[in-house]
């Protein structure tokens, strides 16, 4: 199965990495978007393998979710393969994930 990231997950992971860049350098930046892009491949095989986002249970898509250190990968499965629909700071408020303003699609 094939990996899409949605427009708004690739501008939040490129948020995060230039946030670490800026507060504890490069190296550790990269370290930190390659174990979210790493965290993505087992979907490949196992597009089920994450829990239900309940959080998200509203919508009906079925969202799921992986974890990959501080940080929850959002997905849903569509038909032409997995799509990460976002990448969330689990140290944030949760009600924050269900934003409205958010999009949970393409």
């Amino acid at each position: 199965m094939k990996i899409i990231w949605s427009d708004f997950a690739s501008q939040n992971l490129l948020d995060i990495y230039q946030y670490h860049k800026e507060s504890v350098g490069k190296n550790i930046a990269q370290k930190i978007k390659t174990k979210i892009f790493k965290s993505t491949r087992q979907l490949v095989k196992h597009p089920n393998s994450g829990p239900i986002e309940k959080s998200l249970e509203r919508l009906g898509e079925d969202h799921r979710y992986l974890v990959s250190g501080n940080y929850k990968v959002v997905y849903k499965i569509i038909n032409e393969g997995t799509l990460i629909t976002d990448i969330f700071d689990t140290r944030q408020d949760p009600l924050k994930l269900d934003n409205p303003k958010k999009k949970h699609s393409r």
